[in-house]
């Protein structure tokens, strides 16, 4: 399996046999681009432009509610969140997408606005790899990312959704703060992250995953 990130929380995960785009986001809004990709499956985990460029993605299924599905021996949880703390009055809801990709547990959050609380912890469930957002202000920030990912204890984390030099979203902040919050000095930066199997080492690992746009 290979995972590619593609830009701000877009990601292409491919398989032996499949494949899964999520997040695909609207290039104008961002300022950088956003390639023309072909994915079996194609996920959104809210309608804000920045995650639903669904043009830009040619698919055979699209999955952008909360409920299980399941296409090609994937397995697909969506857990339904909210966009902000205050229960989606703000932004509105958000879903948290469990994948269970050829025998490796990947979730990502999304635009995941708050703390989990338990129901949510167990709906989402085992965790490999935790695709989260960084950069605050529209999201949670890099504090309350620690938090989460201590709830969740993942094997390896990548951030997204964080501050860019090409990136015209001003107010987010960059993937350093994260970092910094984490006591991480030296991440593993890889231009895609390519994995046989469940991780096992019980050390946590974060990994930069260069943009590809």
């Amino acid at each position: 399996m290979e995972l590619t990130h593609i830009g701000h929380s877009c990601f292409l995960i491919k398989g032996k046999k499949s494949s899964v785009v999520i997040d695909p986001y609207n290039p104008e809004m961002l300022g950088f681009k956003m390639p023309k990709i072909t994915s079996r499956i194609l996920l959104n985990t809210h309608q804000h432009e920045d995650h639903n460029h669904n043009t830009s993605v040619s698919h055979d299924y699209l999955f952008d509610t909360p409920g299980e599905f399941e296409v090609d021996d994937i397995s697909i949880t969506g857990v339904d969140t909210f966009h902000d703390n205050k229960e989606g009055k703000e932004r509105g809801k958000n879903i948290c997408f469990s994948i269970l990709f050829e025998g490796i547990h990947i979730v990502h959050l999304g635009d995941l606005g708050h703390l989990l609380d338990e129901k949510a912890i167990s709906k989402i469930g085992v965790v490999d790899i935790l695709l989260i957002p960084v950069g605050g202000h529209f999201t949670i920030d890099s504090y309350e990312a620690s938090k989460i990912i201590s709830s969740l204890e993942p094997k390896i984390v990548i951030p997204m959704h964080y501050k860019t030099s090409d990136c015209k979203l001003e107010q987010l902040a960059p993937v350093e703060t994260f970092l910094h919050e984490m006591g991480e000095k030296n991440p593993e930066k890889l231009d895609s992250l390519k994995i046989q199997s469940a991780p096992t080492d019980d050390n946590l690992k974060i990994i930069i995953l260069n943009p590809s746009h």
